[in-house]
């Protein structure tokens, strides 16, 4: 009856939220007096799933899983479940497992809450904290269904390490047409950057910079600070930048440790999409921006002179401290 996460594997190693998952997991775990079970699909080596606190690990191994297809996922996960009389499922809140957690859910005739940003408040009766209100505010939700699905806001846990080696058994699922009956037609994946999902911060610019021409300087600051690169709705709808880096409401959510905004007034639906980052800072000429309101800590400086500044200064900090 052990805890079961599904731990994402991507480019030759597991994502961070999966190993943010096992974390989190190994303390539900302890608290309820069990262990944790990950399950991998089509992953290579898994012993640093160990260092993060799972006690086990069923490796699922088939070519028709090479692509991500949230049914046949979603019934990957369902069978571990089953088979290692899971009460308690976890995901992450990766695009991948948005979909795929309420599917796994209905496999399971199980309650389901997302949003969740920290260790369950008590576990009889099973109540868990969530961001509500677009990360505006907190509940807690009570899940009284005898099987329980809780998917981890990303960045909400941290990493914890923890002593001991994961056992490893391969697992086989069985899978059928219904499982395939939707075709992804294509994927577009960015490799050898930091992804907006993964990142701890994230480098925004918005229509301030004035044209695309100017990215150049956002890219070179998210490149010293090894950050992921977005923008706003209004760049990504003027063919500034992909669509695959608009953030907000709208677009992707962004939970990063640090969010700087470069030259992004602040509408309402983006910061409804980027509130859940822990430190937001906004670098804008107009010190009514609406971003100031939100943040952390706010330049009010022309961005053309403030990022090349701190660029600078950045790399005059990393030559002086490596």
């Amino acid at each position: 009856m052990s805890v079961l996460i599904y731990t994402e594997f991507s480019e030759g190693k597991f994502k961070k939220v999966a190993l943010e998952l096992a974390s989190y997991a190994k303390k539900v775990a302890e608290s309820l007096g069990t262990t944790v079970t990950a399950v991998t699909v089509n992953a290579g080596d898994v012993s640093e799933l160990g260092k993060y606190g799972v006690d086990k690990v069923l490796k699922v191994t088939d070519s028709k899983l090479d692509k991500f297809n949230a049914k046949a996922y979603a019934d990957v996960v369902k069978q571990a479940a089953q088979k290692e009389g899971a009460k308690v499922v976890i995901l992450s809140s990766t695009t991948d497992s948005l979909y795929l957690a309420p599917i796994v859910a209905v496999g399971l005739d199980a309650g389901y809450a997302s949003n969740v940003v920290a260790l369950p408040v008590s576990t009889s009766p099973f109540q868990v904290k969530r961001n509500a209100f677009s990360s505006k505010g907190f509940n807690v939700t009570e899940l009284t269904s005898d099987v329980k699905v809780i998917a981890l806001a990303k960045n909400s846990f941290g990493l914890a390490e923890a002593s001991g080696a994961a056992a490893t058994e391969d697992f086989a699922v069985t899978l059928n047409d219904a499982d395939f009956n939707i075709h992804i037609q294509s994927q577009e994946k960015a490799s050898g950057q930091v992804s907006i999902a993964d990142a701890e911060i994230v480098v925004s610019g918005g229509r301030g910079l004035k044209g695309p021409e100017n990215w150049g300087m956002i890219e070179e600051l998210a490149s010293v600070l090894g950050a992921a690169t977005a923008c706003s709705k209004p760049v990504s709808d003027l063919d500034w930048r992909p669509h695959s880096e608009h953030v907000g409401q709208t677009g992707k959510p962004v939970a990063s440790n640090l969010y700087i905004a470069v030259g992004i007034s602040g509408a309402i639906q983006h910061i409804a999409g980027i509130n859940a980052s822990k430190v937001k800072v906004v670098i804008n000429t107009d010190p009514e921006a609406p971003f100031f309101k939100v943040a952390d800590y706010g330049v009010v400086g022309d961005a053309f002179q403030v990022v090349p500044e701190l660029i600078k200064k950045l790399k005059e900090f990393k030559a002086n401290n490596n």
